[in-house]
């Protein structure tokens, strides 16, 4: 799904609340700034996972969430339609 934001320091906070409202299991967290902008990060969950990537030219970031729970699947993205209004 696209979402209208780019910058990391709200993403990374936004998507850490909204994995927690879901009831996600958070294992672990890589993420990587490109230079000169762009940011990626995968969140490892206990139920699958979680990536995003900017595309700061386009002011869009892409979600990508894979789960098989999807009663915490459906809670997330009521969670980014309330956070971005998607």
């Amino acid at each position: 799904m696209w979402i209208p934001e780019t910058d990391p320091q709200r993403l990374k906070t936004e998507l850490d609340a909204a994995l927690s409202c879901s009831a996600f299991t958070v294992l672990r967290v890589a993420e990587h700034h490109f230079e000169p902008e762009g940011y990626t990060a995968l969140w490892l969950l206990g139920e699958s996972h979680l990536a995003v990537h900017t595309f700061p030219e386009h002011g869009t970031s892409y979600l990508e969430l894979s789960s098989c729970m999807m009663d915490k699947y459906v809670l997330f993205l009521e969670e980014i339609e309330r956070r971005f209004g998607q």
